[in-house]
């Protein structure tokens, strides 16, 4: 997976390699929007004839909440707040699943530019009682890459 800081749309990768997140803490059904958006009139043609995924990394843990539920989402301007339109999203993930590190894939609607959306960003909407800890990293990625493969030990590599 190469990531691109120009299809990143909450929290940071740098050179370092060490992301941040957004402090994306909803109070219970209250919306939180994505800190950048994608301009689809520049980035005219990001994985055409390809599948996206949008990768959500829980760089903090969440507490309190029941559930967090992350979505991809179009809207004709960049404050992600007109024409909105949901383009993918993962349902409610329970908090047991919202650990530090943690990573869910949305893959994004095929039909993505026929809805007539120009920018592309994340919302995150929360059910329960509001958090006080937990951050998100939300990027574009073609390719799904869990890098989380555990092989028993005590064999050899030659």
């Amino acid at each position: 997976m190469i990531l691109d800081n120009n299809l990143v749309v909450s929290g940071t990768v740098p050179a370092s390699g060490v992301i941040t997140g957004q402090a994306a803490l909803p109070v219970s059904g209250t919306p939180v929007l994505s800190t950048d958006t994608i301009d689809l009139a520049v980035a005219r043609d990001i994985g055409e004839g390809s599948d996206l995924f949008m990768n959500f990394v829980t760089v903090a843990a969440y507490n309190n909440l029941t559930s967090l539920t992350f979505e991809i989402i179009g809207a004709t301007n960049a404050a992600l707040s007109t024409g909105v339109t949901v383009i993918g999203s993962s349902g409610p993930v329970l908090q047991a699943s919202l650990t530090a590190n943690a990573q869910f894939s949305v893959r994004f609607n095929p039909q993505l530019l026929s809805t007539g959306q120009r920018y592309i960003g994340a919302r995150y909407t929360t059910v329960g009682t509001t958090p006080t800890t937990g951050s998100v990293c939300a990027y574009v990625v073609m390719d799904i890459q869990d890098g989380r493969k555990f092989y028993a030990s005590g064999f050899s590599v030659t």
